[in-house]
Parts: structure tokens; C-alpha cells; sequence
């Protein structure tokens, strides 16, 4: 029997490959809304991140997700990421 293939996504964070499943998705969809999407299959251009505090304060230090979603992301949208993460 075949063994199903993990899909793969990189962290923003520490820019490593990790499977999906382990990882928060944040995602923009067509109105320009921001979003953090808890179930993985909303709509919309999607960014990963570990649950790991310090890939999150890379991330934000960097401001990777306003790279990933080419527009600014609001301080509540990091305000919830840091609730999920803890």
C-alpha cells in the first residue's frame, strides 16, 4: 500500500519546511480581510507559522506577514496569533 504524502509548508518564522498540520495559517482573501484560519481551508493567499514564540516574534520583527500578504497586517490579527500560539 502507498503511504500518503505530507503536504509541506515553510514557517515564516524560522523558514523551515514543516508539515502543514503543525503549523497556523493566516490568510488574505479577496476583500483584503486578514484572517487567521484555524481550520486550514478558508479561501485566500495563505502564510504559515510554527506555535512557537519565537518564530512569531521573528516574524513580526521582520514583518514577514506584511512581505507574504503585500499589505499591512493590523496589531489584533498579531494580538490573536499570540493567544493561538499560547
Amino acid at each position: 500500500m502507498k503511504t500518503k504524502k505530507l503536504p509541506l509548508r515553510k514557517c515564516l518564522g524560522c523558514n523551515e519546511m514543516k508539515p502543514k498540520k503543525e503549523l497556523l495559517r493566516v490568510t488574505k482573501n479577496q476583500e483584503g480581510e486578514i484572517k487567521i484560519d484555524l481550520t486550514g481551508k478558508a479561501h485566500g493567499r495563505g502564510a504559515y507559522i510554527c506555535q512557537d514564540k519565537q518564530c512569531f516574534e521573528r516574524a513580526k520583527k521582520t514583518k514577514a506577514f506584511n512581505r507574504a500578504f503585500e499589505s499591512n497586517v493590523p496589531d489584533e490579527i498579531y494580538e490573536k496569533l499570540m493567544q493561538e500560539i499560547d
